[in-house]
């Protein structure tokens, strides 16, 4: 990636737009007071390990309930590789994968990996684990092997067979309940926006820059609604719809999926003569559901069911890096009669932690539905309309919410209006399932300070800082100066790129995409974690 180290005409889209990168004494930071941190060697064993092998570690204790601050204490673990250039320093930048349930201690070393060098070398990058995940204490894991293969068939065919899934979900909350209820009702998005201000101040930064992706943005404009004085740049990619938190936008992600599952389909009939799955979308489409059908029967080498299935190839619907390996896999299967690569992507004994995250904080951010006919209602008339692939898969994954020992709060206030904010640079893309293009334009309505890049076509999940330079160069500059584009009148995007064909659309008889087979992506998806 190039870094725009002066104001120079970009071409995004077919549009000449004026970026500039202030570099030098006048863009420099005020060195931060001493930590008051106690820092250690990171981990390696731990979600994205290798990115932490130059970083520090240490933990943050804060109130388990910031209404009683001298109450019962838990600890946010966080990591800091440290600014180079400190002739330029630019402060804290600190990051968040999303989720919710996402570890985040390795984006310390992931965005000093990912930004371009001479960007990251003017930072304290931190990453954190939020509240109750992976490396902070307690780290939630109610039911371990709850993911665990061969679990039943997403799609009830019977009353008996959904009330078999909801006593599943009634179970797992329940030990949720059991082991960590008095947390659970302080694991709302507004309690990580004050362990972030916790963490701010343990660093003993007056301000910090944060980069969040998916949920990420969500965390991320929460802070920069609650404390906007203590922002200094703010990157959001993959931007949640607030207006959705959080059952509707599960509705909205079905119907994104099902679109992004039928792209995927015309793709693999475009290299039929590699897969041999079908020369038309709509006939391998046929072939994927005759395999799940044939998973309901007996599961694909003992280990793939047809939830297992569904959820391999939800992958594809997150990030086109998964494209390759996932139709080879699928090929094996039905052209080879081998299992081995499909079973290869089946998670086992990985723990429930990020699962039990997700539905916490989820539970009492917002208000679910209170009758479980409207959670059915809702999903058979999405599958009766065609969408398919996801609907009932999405309807599990959150089922536990509707049996939550902890009441939900209501939904927060985000807003920058009135308030002084820095510019803000909000990136989405046009076909992204998991967080779908309206959030960005509805992101970039809630403060007047915001600049909305949208990328063109893309169908990959947050996808900045991964390898397209239309979109990594604003990036990099913004973070290097702070300037930005002028924003357009109305709701709509300030500046556009288009998506690159190579990642867009891979190509699997080229040496690189061969390669690219066992490696889905430089940053991976499984370092995201969660739906959102």
């Amino acid at each position: 990636m190039v870094l725009i180290t002066a104001t120079a005409a970009l071409g995004i889209g077919g549009t000449a737009v004026a970026v500039s990168a202030n570099t030098g004494a006048a863009a420099t930071a005020t060195k931060v007071a001493a930590s008051s941190i106690a820092w250690s060697k990171c981990p390696t064993d731990v979600t994205g390990g290798s990115y932490l092998a130059k970083a520090e570690c240490g933990q943050v204790t804060v109130p388990a309930n910031y209404a009683k601050p001298n109450g019962r204490k838990i600890s946010v673990a966080v990591s800091r590789v440290k600014a180079t250039d400190t002739a330029h320093y630019q402060g804290v930048l600190l990051g968040n994968p999303g989720g919710p349930g996402g570890s985040g201690l390795y984006l310390s070393g992931g965005l000093h990996a990912w930004l371009d060098p001479a960007v990251a070398a003017k930072y304290d990058i931190i990453g954190f684990d939020p509240r109750g995940v992976e490396s902070s204490k307690p780290a939630l894991s109610c039911q371990p092997a709850y993911s665990d293969p061969v679990r039943p068939d997403y799609v009830p065919r019977t009353a008996k067979q959904e009330k078999a899934w909801l006593a599943k979900s009634k179970s797992y909350a329940a030990a949720c309940q059991k082991k960590y209820g008095w947390l659970l009702p302080n694991l709302r998005t507004i309690d990580s926006v004050r362990d972030i201000d916790s963490i701010r101040k343990a660093l003993g930064a007056k301000q910090i820059s944060y980069y969040g992706f998916s949920y990420g943005t969500y965390l991320g404009s929460a802070y920069a609604s609650t404390y906007p004085r203590n922002v200094k740049r703010v990157v959001l990619d993959g931007n949640v719809d607030t207006r959705e938190v959080w059952y509707k936008g599960q509705l909205s992600q079905n119907v994104a999926f099902e679109r992004n599952i039928k792209l995927y389909f015309a793709w693999i009939a475009k290299y039929d003569a590699v897969y041999h799955l079908g020369k038309s979308a709509k006939a391998v489409e046929k072939t994927y559901y005759t395999v799940l059908a044939q998973s309901k029967k007996k599961a694909i080498g003992g280990k793939v069911g047809p939830a297992e299935l569904t959820d391999i190839f939800l992958n594809a619907g997150y990030n086109t890096g998964y494209y390759i390996p996932l139709a080879q896999a699928l090929s094996s299967w039905v052209v080879g009669k081998s299992a081995d690569d499909l079973v290869s992507w089946v998670s086992e004994g990985g723990g429930d932690n990020g699962f039990a995250v997700y539905n916490a904080v989820q539970a009492v951010d917002a208000p679910w539905p209170a009758k479980w006919a409207t959670w059915h209602k809702d999903a058979v008339r999405q599958y009766k309309d065609g969408i398919k692939f996801n609907t009932w898969g999405n309807v599990w994954f959150n089922a536990p919410i509707h049996y939550w020992g902890a009441k939900a709060g209501k939904p927060l206030n985000i807003t920058g209006k009135g308030k002084k904010l820095p510019p803000i640079l909000l990136v989405q893309g046009t076909l992204d399932a998991a967080t779908p293009y309206p959030g960005g334009v509805q992101m970039r309505s809630l403060f007047p300070s915001a600049r909305l890049l949208a990328e063109i076509g893309d169908k990959t999940h947050a996808n900045t800082l991964n390898g397209n330079p239309c979109i990594d160069d604003p990036v990099n500059a913004y973070l290097n100066g702070g300037s930005l584009w002028a924003r357009k009148p109305g709701r709509t995007a300030d500046a556009s790129c288009k998506a690159l064909p190579e990642l867009s659309d891979p190509n699997p008889t080229q040496a690189k995409a061969k390669a690219a087979a066992t490696s889905p992506s430089a940053k991976d998806l499984a370092l995201f974690g969660g739906r959102s």
